[in-house]
């Protein structure tokens, strides 16, 4: 199984909720160059918090990539969620090609627990970072780091 986490881009400062940040200009870039990295790579589904600044990034990259499927909202990729509960969830998915759009702590908690079987060993996942993980299931520790990208450091 292949399991991509990103972080959605840079999103305005404020709104009247946290949930209605949307992406600046600059964070709307910053998705598409990592989007540039999933190029060539089949997916089999986009899942994304409910969140309007990870909904947008998810479409960004559903529309670079020309993935065909619509997005998927998973209530439980939101900032505070807990790894553990995104786990369970994962558990009884089909995807083989996975990706994630969430938000820090979370996604970076996320990625830890599955590579180094502890979500106090997050990884660093600033706004758009994208991290692919391969294994033979999205189990904690059991996952390996293929690779990690940070728009504007590559």
């Amino acid at each position: 199984m292949k399991l991509w986490l990103l972080r959605h881009g840079q999103a305005e400062p404020q709104a009247r909720r946290d949930a209605d940040r949307q992406l600046t200009a600059h964070g709307r870039k910053e998705v598409l160059q990592s989007a540039g990295h999933l190029a060539g790579h089949a997916l089999d589904g986009i899942l994304a918090s409910p969140y309007v600044r990870a909904q947008q990034t998810a479409e960004l990259v559903r529309e670079a990539l020309g993935f065909a499927g619509a997005v998927g909202t998973a209530p439980w990729l939101t900032p505070d969620d807990d790894p553990r509960d995104v786990l369970r969830f994962l558990d009884g998915r089909d995807e083989q090609n996975l990706l994630l759009v969430s938000h820090q702590p979370l996604i970076g908690a996320l990625g830890g627990l599955l590579v180094h079987g502890s979500r106090d060993e997050a990884l660093p996942m600033g706004t758009a970072s994208l991290a692919e993980l391969e294994g033979d299931c999205p189990l904690a520790g059991l996952m390996n780091l293929v690779s990690l990208y940070h728009p504007g450091h590559s």
